[in-house]
């Protein structure tokens, strides 16, 4: 695909250059909930995460929901997977590992469930993003993909505050239509797309900020808070997520 956002050399910067990557991942970590009830309800075994370096939620569905779990990423680092995995009660091996290129890999076998957090905004062709998920998935299998919601006050800020990172995404995915629609083209059935969360700001690139950047985003921060405490609604307007879930 010709029409990626960013490339390997992207990532590679991008990770080698974030701190605080390795932490303790708790039982109610973000879209838990949801899977937990997916996992429930269709008996699913194993799963494959998707551009999911540094495996977040490999980790997470290997230590509490106890699949057996795959990480697939373009750019791997083995030493920080492991600092992740042992930081989690983890051993290094308790995922498995595939570095590949999604768009030329041949899979050696199938899933009962796909995921990826934040991929697929990263190109221009939603659909056929989302249709190299499904060579991985049993028939019958789960797919389920998140990416964050840009078309909110969350979207505002990083365009105000960090372009370039705001540029590396594909802003027009957002859309809950579009990502039924494609799901629908792809032939997959029991479709879902919906805003998850009440509000949340963030910045990527916030130790660069200037002090009155940081606080402008605080206090928008805080607002968002106050606000959806009041009225706990989700929203396009306010909600940091987008959850899509189809089956295959």
């Amino acid at each position: 695909m010709e029409q990626n956002l960013t490339d390997r050399s992207f990532w590679k910067a991008f990770w080698e250059s974030r701190k605080g990557l390795i932490f303790y991942i708790k039982p109610n970590y973000v879209f838990g909930d949801i899977l937990a009830k997916l996992i429930a309800e269709k008996n699913i075994k194993n799963a494959i995460e998707l551009g999911g370096f540094p495996g977040y939620y490999a980790t997470y569905l290997k230590k509490y929901q106890k699949l057996d779990t795959t990480l697939f990423d373009y750019y791997i680092h083995q030493e920080l997977i492991n600092q992740l995995l042992e930081k989690n009660g983890l051993k290094p091996g308790d995922i498995n590992i595939i570095e590949a290129d999604l768009f030329s890999y041949q899979p050696e076998k199938l899933y009962d469930m796909v995921l990826s957090f934040g991929l697929i905004e990263h190109f221009n062709d939603t659909k056929a993003i989302i249709e190299t998920h499904l060579q991985f998935l049993k028939p019958g299998g789960v797919l389920f993909i998140t990416l964050p919601n840009f078309k909110s006050v969350n979207g505002w800020v990083q365009r105000k505050f960090d372009k370039e990172n705001y540029d590396k995404h594909n802003i027009s995915s957002m859309d809950l239509q579009l990502l039924k629609d494609s799901c629908k083209q792809l032939g997959l059935k029991e479709i879902e797309a919906y805003y998850h969360g009440r509000f949340t700001v963030w910045l990527e690139n916030k130790a660069e900020q200037s002090k009155v950047a940081k606080a402008i985003v605080k206090a928008i921060w805080v607002a968002g808070k106050i606000a959806t405490r009041i009225v706990p609604v989700e929203s396009k307007s306010l909600s940091p997520y987008i959850v899509l879930k189809a089956i295959k």
